[in-house]
């Protein structure tokens, strides 16, 4: 995640105070524990695989339906348990759709109980008045609403007519109420002119964040990957949600937007920075190398409904072991998987442009799943980055230029019958 406010406010101290502001310790709720242990990875946990819905760009590839095999709550709570002494400092509970969980609230309640930090992310449907009651008694942290585009256009992502209607209502119930609660929308050409007006939903309504989601490729996201969004529209879509990031921030405004699966965003702050404020780029890259981009295998993991632990939500193709087998404590921190120790490496093993790129070292080389997903090598550059060769450091693409080819993207169903 690429939390653009974060920044901005920086930014905006900065100018006020006529310096860079020192990075400050960052701990997350219930991240304390032994002196000198570092804190465990933020786990998206997918506790039910079954949803309501089945949304085009869904990565689990859920429908309604029960799915065999999924942990009991005796097994979920055994997990917590490792969880907490592994220092994880949050948890994202999600599917599926988690509100179809019996349990989810016994657990919730249990995980708030422990110190973590408890999210829900939800498509809001099933959320009524006596559902919102029960989401603000329990006292989640944040609840995500995914909202893909304005009426017509979010429910044929959804495939639910009326899907619309009801995920706003829920965003209303819950803000009423009190509950932090926030959008979440995965941008393609499908739905690329609904951004705009969600932004301006998002003020309207009050919501706290906003959460921009390019589109990743795995699941269902993977079979509609020759939908993406083309590079021009990611730029307008950045564009917009950075000038309305450093508006809030100008007028010191509390709601969030932030991004995610595509970590060229940084580099295109960087950019956003050196034409708007200049004097601040270089505190701004330092600041963005620490960060360092792609957190997959390192910051994030996941675990599905089955128990099995992956190093994101993205990568439910790549099994690293099973919870019912081994704790997620031995098997995170476990480098005998070839695509761990990448993930884990600095710098990670990427080639092509990746490799020959001058912000390498603040996006880290990107999102390795969409280069396994097109080429096959989880090392490859990434495809979904929307820069130019000149914007990182290449010469421009040409006859005869030594610049590293791109690689060429194709629909889902063309490299299907490639690879076999």
């Amino acid at each position: 995640m690429f939390r653009v406010s974060q920044y901005m406010r920086e930014l905006v101290r900065a100018e006020h105070d006529g310096a860079y502001p020192a990075q400050a310790a960052l701990r997350h709720a219930g991240a304390a524990g032994a002196p000198g242990q570092a804190a465990g990875p933020v786990v998206i946990w997918n506790l039910i695989r079954r949803c309501n819905l089945t949304c085009k760009h869904c990565y689990s590839i859920s429908a309604d339906h029960d799915y065999a095999g999924e942990l009991s709550t005796a097994e979920v709570f055994t997990v917590m348990d490792d969880l907490k002494a592994f220092r994880v400092p949050v948890l994202i509970l999600s599917g599926g759709e988690p509100l179809l969980r019996p349990d989810i609230f016994q657990i919730a309640e249990r995980a708030k109980a422990m110190g973590f930090y408890v999210g829900l992310s939800s498509n809001g449907t099933l959320i009524d008045e006596p559902m919102a009651d029960r989401i603000t008694a329990l006292g989640f942290d944040y609840v995500g609403i995914s909202l893909d585009g304005i009426g017509a256009t979010h429910d044929r992502f959804r495939r639910l007519e009326g899907a619309f209607d009801r995920s706003l209502a829920a965003v209303r119930l819950l803000h009423a109420r009190g509950v932090k609660v926030g959008l979440r929308y995965t941008m393609t050409a499908m739905n690329a002119v609904d951004l705009a007006p969600l932004l301006q939903l998002m003020e309207d309504e009050g919501v706290d964040k906003f959460y921009f989601s390019h589109l990743n490729y795995a699941g269902r996201g993977n079979i509609h990957r020759a939908r993406d969004a083309q590079f021009t529209a990611t730029r307008l879509a950045l564009d917009l949600l950075l000038d309305k990031a450093w508006a809030a921030a100008l007028a010191g405004s509390p709601h969030d937007y932030v991004t995610g699966n595509n970590d060229a965003d940084g580099a295109y702050l960087l950019q956003w920075v050196q034409q708007r404020l200049p004097r601040w780029a270089c505190a701004l890259r330092e600041r963005l190398v620490a960060w360092g981009g792609n957190s997959s295998g390192v910051n994030i993991a996941n675990i599905d409904n089955l128990g099995t632990v992956h190093p994101d939500t993205m990568w439910w193709h790549h099994a690293l072991g099973n919870v019912r087998e081994r704790p997620f404590s031995a098997i995170w921190p476990d480098t005998s998987d070839p695509l761990m120790r990448g993930l884990k490496q600095k710098p990670r093993p990427v080639g092509g442009r990746c490799a020959a790129c001058q912000h390498f070292a603040l996006c880290g080389g990107n999102t390795r799943v969409r280069a396994q997903q097109v080429t096959g090598n989880p090392w490859a550059e990434d495809p979904g980055c929307y820069l130019s060769d000149e914007e990182i450091g290449l010469p421009a693409s040409a006859a005869g230029s030594s610049a590293p080819p791109r690689v060429l993207m194709t629909p889902f169903a063309y490299a299907v019958r490639q690879s076999s």
